[in-house]
């Protein structure tokens, strides 16, 4: 048993609580307000009398001193000042770093066309997305994926690994250092705002569809007009030209 932080959000997250309570540590949560699509962590903590704080983490109202964070889809970057008290703090990612650092990871390989995608645990450090690398995991993209399929396929298998990842960190695993290559950071919101520019090829087109597809969120946009698929693009078009 061992003295644990959570920092966390949605499904992964709340699957990443499930299995440290299996394990009997004493946990703390720190997480986000979550409107009714999200699956919530404050919901699943109170359930099992876990205290949580929707606070962002910092040195002044941590509960205690942890021996591990765990940052599993937690929206805020964690501090340097949490990072120079607590030097075991790990982090999942959706990509497979040093590729795709950043926001949107997923939706951003499934638009330039990537046919892999995957997920990286790593070391969190002053430098985002740059720790050296615990776990990483390839998992194919479909041409017939959109991002939510893509996203739930990513998750689960990623949390299949979560205790091996904390047990690593927990043994004095270093990781390893990620490879010195030009990788792009996406910043956070929507690429290109959801929507669709006609002079990009049409494959190009019906992967960014598909991409935006994760209901509630917008659909990709396209002269005013949702859009859903392929063929509604190509129908609009048509219809422009009468």
């Amino acid at each position: 048993m061992a003295n644990i932080i959570l920092c966390g959000y949605n499904w992964a997250g709340c699957m990443a609580l499930e299995l440290l309570r299996k394990k009997k540590h004493n946990i703390f949560v720190y997480t986000h307000e979550n409107p009714p699509h999200i699956n919530s962590l404050i919901l699943l903590c109170k359930k099992n009398n876990i205290p949580h704080s929707t606070a962002v983490i910092k040195k002044e109202n941590l509960p205690f001193k942890p021996e591990m964070i765990c940052s599993i889809y937690y929206r805020y970057i964690i501090p340097p000042d949490i990072i120079t008290f607590c030097n075991k703090i790990i982090n999942l990612h959706p990509s497979l770093l040093p590729k795709y650092r950043g926001c949107s990871s997923l939706t951003w390989a499934m638009i330039n066309g990537e046919k892999f995608a995957g997920f990286s645990y790593h070391y969190v450090n002053n430098k985002i997305d740059n720790g050296n690398i615990i776990f990483q995991k390839k998992i194919p993209i479909y041409n017939f994926d959109t991002q939510a399929s893509l996203y739930n396929r990513v998750m689960v298998e990623s949390m299949k690994h979560f205790n091996k990842c904390i047990k690593l960190a927990s043994d004095g695993f270093k990781g390893k250092k990620q490879p010195l290559i030009k990788s792009e950071y996406y910043k956070r919101g929507c690429p290109y705002s959801g929507l669709i520019n006609p002079a990009w090829p049409i494959d190009k087109i019906e992967r960014f569809i598909k991409a935006m597809i994760y209901p509630p969120l917008p659909y990709a946009r396209f002269q005013d007009h949702e859009i859903k698929c392929l063929n509604d693009y190509l129908s609009l078009k048509k219809s422009n030209r009468k």
